[in-house]
């Protein structure tokens, strides 16, 4: 069933980052003659951002993830990594955004399986083991797809309505697969190539999948390759490769390298491309200790994009005592910021104590005052 959203001529006559007092309702109309309302917000908080209809509708999937993944860390990542390749394909100045709505839960149940003869949908590999190789003790293949995730694009057309213009999907697939076998837990590495080779192949099925549903046989499909990480990492895994199968087309047209990583500081390896701000990390957290020494550790976190940092963020938990103190500390912190890292980073420093959030440095890229609050 095709919708198509109706936008007043008012709604045009808006800017894009001007904040309004009032939202502006918009008719939703299908084939079928049934009326739904929809809101599209007249403020865009960052050019980076996309404008979402509301009410807010949920991806169909959306609760499988947390099941599915290892960590928080590789839950946010998937979503957001992927809402940034999207960027590549569709500019948030012509696109709305809405989460998933062609990709069914019964869709993912059957793909997240391994296939056999109950479940000819499945794209993790079969398991066709003999009982004497299982009485042998000989293991399952690894299962590499986790998850698959949707997100769609909408764009305003020349009769004023909105379409989809667009769908992402990401497929998170693992580095490690954990399982057991007669109750005795195992886990296995997944060498790169083979996570690559099996989620291309994934990837051209789902597109040629999509492309059987209908409305989807000329909408662009982006598809991302996400590497999550093991389960006791405290950083997230990122995508390492996409491609976009362009309207008609059933399989991945072009895949390209991502080169983006996550790195927690301070650093145990001794990767060249991390040393600078590992020294400059250090130097800062031996700063903080000479302030203060009952804090439980400085933990950052580095974004990584072509080997060049882009965002730090640094969490620091101390038991307070008063008001002053947080004050004074943060003035303190917020100094430091500008002494040891490069204006050219985002750089976001909370402060945290067994009470909750204390304090927010964040200074800008390019910005040399930083943006300070205290939480009363």
């Amino acid at each position: 069933m095709k919708r198509i959203w109706w936008i007043p001529i008012s709604l045009l006559l808006l800017t894009g980052c001007v904040p309004s007092g009032t939202d502006e309702e918009t008719e939703v109309i299908n084939e079928e003659e049934e009326v739904e309302t929809a809101i599209i917000p007249s403020m865009q908080l960052d050019d980076q951002f996309y404008r979402t209809l509301l009410p807010y509708k949920e991806s169909a999937t959306r609760g499988k993830i947390v099941n599915r993944l290892n960590s928080r860390y590789d839950i946010t990542e998937t979503e957001n990594g992927l809402l940034r390749l999207s960027q590549k394909q569709f500019s948030p100045d012509d696109y709305y955004f809405q989460e998933g709505q062609k990709i069914t839960d019964e869709d993912v149940t059957a793909w997240l399986q391994r296939v056999s003869n109950d479940n000819p949908a499945g794209l993790n590999a079969a398991d066709e083991r003999t009982a004497a190789q299982k009485e042998a003790g000989d293991r399952a293949p690894a299962e590499i797809l986790a998850h698959v995730i949707e997100q769609n694009y909408l764009v305003k057309t020349d009769e004023e309505t909105i379409r989809l213009g667009g769908i992402s999907v990401g497929l998170a697939l693992n580095s490690v697969y954990y399982s057991s076998e007669d109750g005795i837990s195992y886990e296995e590495e997944i060498p790169r190539d083979q996570i690559e080779k099996e989620g291309k192949r994934m990837a051209d099925e789902i597109v040629k999948r999509l492309r059987e549903k209908e409305g989807l046989g000329d909408v662009p499909i982006v598809v991302g390759l996400f590497e999550q990480n093991s389960r006791n990492a405290m950083v997230p895994g990122t995508y390492f490769s996409y491609g976009a199968a362009p309207g008609g087309q059933e399989a991945v047209a072009n895949w390209t390298a991502v080169n983006e990583a996550y790195v927690l500081f301070p650093t145990a390896g001794t990767d060249e491309r991390y040393r600078d701000i590992d020294t400059a990390f250090r130097n800062f957290k031996q700063d903080v200790e000479i302030y203060f020494s009952n804090f439980t550790s400085v933990i950052g976190t580095g974004f990584y994009q072509e080997n060049e940092l882009k965002e730090l963020k640094i969490e620091i938990p101390i038991q307070f005592y008063g008001a002053a103190e947080v004050i004074g500390f943060t003035q303190y912190v917020t100094g430091l910021v500008g002494e040891h890292f490069p204006e050219n980073v985002l750089v976001e420093v909370s402060v945290t104590s067994t009470n909750g959030p204390e304090a927010l440095v964040l200074r800008k890229a390019g910005e040399t005052e930083p943006f300070v609050h205290i939480y009363e």
